[in-house]
């Protein structure tokens, strides 16, 4: 295949497994076009993609290594891209920017912190699930997603970063406009950008005025006290990042395993009886429905030839979990197939090397309470919708439902 016949990738995801499947039958690495047709290149197998997010001449950076950086406002359909590369943060920095940023965020996430939420998890996890039986109380169609999955990791964030109650609504739709790739008109991207330059000031401006026992209130303490560590610009977007991929992507695993067991009532009864563990269920959802399905973008610093195939210096990477984890050459034929049982805790959906996610045992922290405590209060929870009927969100980027309705009882 030359670059001049480029794949494009579907920007509603609506079928990311059969998606991989053709590109892998391309080979392990492939032309592509994101929406609004960004030319970059698509690892689609599990070895092919570890091997580039740990070679240190692959970049996150845009201003450095991304060669079409400079004509990104010639091409207004590519406007969307502009709220994951055109920011600075741990996202899409590189090298001693990167260290320097993700040690500021790292106190947040730490083991012991993480364990001190437990509590919190467990309180926010009770008082959903009671509002969950009170809604289901009839027979009732319930969504799980907007009831249970969506507000646990958004109210624990939001507690985490300070945010008060009258922002976390334009918070929570600020991230999912970001996360929907389904629309590259200048007019989405435009919607964005205003959102983030009102949301995120807004928050910061609160908290100058009110500080509190929350990270958003350190932050704001290294940027006015040290300014060399931490700019207006960083701050801003270091926040995006944090906030959002905080709680959007933990919605989606916890959403994504109601799903899973729901649809494999065999796996669900293995889990209830203690044959299979949760740690493994998570495992395996991340494996095989990742909260994100690819991540745009990393750069070529220089020219790298990766099994065969050569990436000019310049060209844009997607880095595809989603690909990685459906690859039968290291999980075998049934790659697609949801198996607790299958051992899969060396997924790369929470990445890998320096840029691993730096949440990843909040997130698990938050699956291991959420999910349990779903299915014992419930134990005759099921879908109220055929598999077909359910609506992946519009995005090649988030892989999770729209909605997932069920009934309690």
């Amino acid at each position: 295949m030359t670059v001049s016949t480029r794949v494009a990738l579907d920007p509603f995801g609506a079928d990311i497994p059969a998606e991989s499947a053709r590109l892998r039958a391309l080979g392990p690495v492939v032309p592509v076009e994101l929406p609004g047709g960004i030319p970059a290149w698509a690892p689609t197998g599990y070895d092919t993609l570890k091997t580039l997010i740990l070679d240190s001449r692959i970049s996150r950076d845009p201003r450095k290594h991304w060669s079409l950086w400079p004509e990104l406002g010639e091409h207004p359909a590519w406007g969307w891209i502009l709220g994951w590369v055109g920011v600075v943060n741990m996202l899409s920095t590189y090298g001693p920017d990167h260290t320097r940023l993700r040690k500021l965020v790292a106190p947040s996430f730490t083991a012991r912190r993480t364990e001190a939420m437990r509590t919190r998890v467990e309180q926010i996890t009770a008082e959903l699930l009671e509002g969950l039986g009170t809604a289901g109380a009839s027979g009732d169609v319930v969504d799980v997603r907007a009831g249970y999955a969506h507000p646990l990791p958004m109210r624990l964030i939001c507690e985490l970063f300070g945010v008060p109650e009258e922002l976390r609504e334009d918070t929570g739709r600020l991230i999912a406009a970001i996360m929907d790739t389904s629309d590259p008109s200048p007019e989405h991207a435009a919607s964005v950008q205003r959102q983030i330059g009102t949301v995120l000031p807004a928050l910061i401006g609160y908290k100058s005025e009110h500080p509190g026992d929350d990270m958003t209130t350190e932050l704001i303490k290294v940027r006015d006290e040290d300014g060399d560590r931490l700019s207006d610009e960083e701050l801003l977007y270091t926040l995006l990042l944090v906030i959002g991929a905080g709680f959007e992507t933990t919605v989606n695993l916890i959403g994504n395993a109601v799903v899973a067991l729901l649809q494999h009532p065999d796996q669900l009864a293995a889990v209830r009886s203690g044959e299979i563990g949760w740690d493994a269920v998570v495992d395996e959802v991340l494996r095989v429905h990742p909260s994100i399905a690819s991540l745009p973008l990393r750069f070529a610093v220089t020219d790298i030839t990766v099994d065969g195939v050569t990436i000019p210096a310049g060209d844009a990477i997607v880095t595809t979990y989603a690909a990685a984890g459906y690859d039968p050459e290291h999980y075998g034929p049934d790659s697609t197939e949801f198996d607790a049982t299958r051992g899969a805790d060396d997924h790369l959906a929470f990445g890998i090397g320096v840029h691993r996610c730096i949440g990843a045992p909040l997130a698990r922290m938050e699956a291991l309470t959420a999910l349990p405590a779903l299915f014992e209060r419930y134990p005759d929870l099921r879908l109220a919708a055929e598999p077909g009927e359910l609506r992946q969100v519009p995005s090649f980027i988030a892989y999770g439902w729209q909605e997932i309705p069920v009934r309690l009882r």
